[in-house]
């Protein structure tokens, strides 16, 4: 297993298993003490073959994946989960102390009035995100979109696929390679949405197309309705020429 807080954990060699599990353990941590929805992220992929595990096996692209999901931790508990065949959502009954199918076949809506970005680094964006953002602000260019940022992947995303609209994690003049990590933030998520029906992207190449070099490596992400997350990708494209 990799995770945020280590970089392998080897499991003993009697009672290893066929899997490598990416996980990160607490996403959103920062909010915790004020209450905000926090979650749990992983994505599970097939090891390769009947070796000792290296960290090398777990570094495999999003076409890997076999599974992945969520756990947001709000006013109920929530699993969502994939498996290669749509995205379902399990909600917790704590009077029984088992996780209930509730959202079966989860989808992202084609379009939405939602942006999900932290516009705190409005300075530090590079001008196709300042340009897209610009636009869905702007009543000239149709209905404004609402903004809505939680500062939990976790909570933002799954109110992306619940009502569509975008959420962006960009590359910017500090963090020029993105801050979220590819493996078991980026991965996990972009494999759920792809699975409910919409877009993720790095701005350039599909997130499960991106093979990974390092288990901490960070990633810009795009995520969310494909024609939100298409819009982007064509802004961004026009300052590429």
């Amino acid at each position: 297993m990799v995770s945020q807080c280590r970089s392998l954990r080897k499991v003993e060699t009697d009672k290893k298993g066929k899997y490598i599990v990416a996980f990160d353990p607490l996403d959103g941590s920062s909010n915790i003490d004020c209450l905000v929805s926090v979650g749990s992220i992983f994505a599970i992929m097939k090891k390769e073959d009947n070796t000792i595990p290296t960290a090398k096996d777990a570094l495999q692209p999003g076409t890997k994946v076999v599974a992945a999901g969520y756990a947001l931790y709000g006013s109920a508990t929530m699993m969502v989960i994939s498996v290669g065949n749509g995205v379902h959502g399990f909600m917790l009954d704590p009077s029984i102390g088992e996780f209930i199918l509730t959202d079966k076949n989860m989808t992202v809506p084609a379009k939405g009035k939602i942006y999900s970005i932290n516009e705190g680094y409005t300075h530090i964006w590079d001008k196709a995100v300042k340009e897209y953002i610009d636009n869905k602000k702007d009543p000239a260019k149709g209905t404004p979109y609402n903004a809505r940022y939680i500062g939990s992947m976790v909570a933002d995303v799954h109110r992306t696929i619940k009502y569509g609209g975008i959420f962006i994690y960009p590359a910017t003049s500090s963090s020029p390679k993105g801050k979220l990590r590819l493996l078991y933030e980026c991965i996990p998520m972009a494999f759920i949405m792809t699975q409910a029906g919409g877009l993720a992207s790095n701005g350039k190449i599909p997130i499960l197309d991106i093979q990974p070099t390092a288990i901490h490596e960070r990633s810009p992400i795009f995520l969310g309705s494909k024609d939100d997350v298409q819009e982007v990708l064509d802004v961004i494209k026009k300052y590429d020429k």
